[in-house]
């Protein structure tokens, strides 16, 4: 007979405040692909060269794989290492979410491209090897790596590798094209703003029990995975934007964020590049504001419900307890 005590999930008494106020801030974001109205840049994407039809369309295909490793593997592994039960629910809701942005994709898929297009999109993300070393390495780390390795590898998904296709939707907003295709971006960006920085300061709380020496030896296999992480990256970056001529813009890009992925894990930005050095028309798209539109209607850009803010490095911050204090609004 088993004498163990099964505990109730109690939202009464709440252990780590950044449980709640993170569960909060996700559910007040939640949003479905079902509420944009995709088929309104069908007009635009006719416009389009078959060479930026092929960007677009084998951007999302990686990003359709890469949120596939995080809803299918990489939050049920960071679910055995948790603090708290409020920490698992969170971890849950995120793990929904990550499936609602691969259903995105597939949104977008059946909207602009035709059946057998689809088909090319789904067999070249099962083959580029690029595409797959990176997930694999990632997923690798998920099934075999300890707890805090784990977090690194979710943080450098989440804030890192997802923005190479990012780049292409943000880059076309800012030239008043795929608005609505870049809504629904807009909205995956503010959802993982989020989890990396949840994730993130999860990673630190433990980091910060490390002994000296234990926390150097995490810092020397968390930069080195960076690099590995990278030097993949600009490959597959290549392949992707050499034809349009982008390619060393999405590598600033690229850089930019691999520095906020290491700002979200309390650590040195490793490159030089800065806000500055980005495109300017893809930072201003970056932002994950999204626009009001009334919900019912006339839902398009901006399925919101309410008014949401996105959450950012900026809005914790972590004592020398290692506890993490929400920063009081300016």
């Amino acid at each position: 007979m088993n004498n163990d005590i099964y505990k109730a999930i109690n939202w009464n008494e709440i252990e780590d405040q950044v449980d709640k106020a993170t569960w909060e801030k996700l559910t007040e974001q939640f949003w479905l692909d079902t509420r944009i109205p995709l088929s309104n840049d069908l007009d635009d994407w006719r416009t389009l060269s078959p060479a930026e039809k092929t960007l677009v369309s084998h951007d999302f295909g990686g990003l359709t794989l890469l949120d596939t490793v995080q809803s299918q593997d990489g939050m049920e592994s960071l679910r055995h290492d948790t603090r708290t039960a409020h920490e698992e629910a969170v971890l849950n809701n995120i793990q929904f979410m990550e499936s609602v942005h691969a259903k995105s994709y597939s949104s977008i898929f059946s909207t602009l491209n035709t059946a057998s297009e689809i088909t090319e999109i789904f067999e070249w993300t099962d083959k580029n090897e690029f595409l797959q070393k990176k997930a694999q390495r990632i997923n690798g780390i998920y099934q075999n790596g300890t707890p805090l390795e784990k977090k690194v590898a979710s943080v450098f998904l989440e804030t890192f590798l997802f923005y190479s296709g990012f780049y292409t939707p943000l880059y076309y907003l800012g030239h008043n094209k795929l608005a609505n295709v870049a809504e629904i971006i807009k909205l995956i960006l503010r959802d993982e703003s989020v989890h990396g920085t949840f994730i993130g300061y999860k990673f630190q709380l433990g980091f910060n029990e490390l002994s000296e020496e234990e926390q150097g030896k995490m810092k020397t296999w968390m930069y080195d995975l960076l690099f590995e992480l990278y030097e993949n990256e600009e490959k597959y970056t290549h392949e992707l934007y050499d034809e349009v001529g982008w390619t060393e813009e999405v590598l600033t890009f690229l850089r930019y964020n691999a520095n906020k992925a290491l700002m979200n894990l309390g650590q040195d930005p490793l490159f030089p590049d800065t806000a500055s050095d980005v495109n300017p028309v893809v930072m201003n798209g970056i932002s994950t504001s999204t626009s009001n539109h009334d919900f019912f209607s006339q839902v398009g850009n901006g399925y919101l419900l309410g008014s949401v803010e996105s959450m950012d490095d900026s809005d914790y911050e972590i004592g020398e307890s290692g506890q993490m204090k929400r920063r009081p609004k300016r």
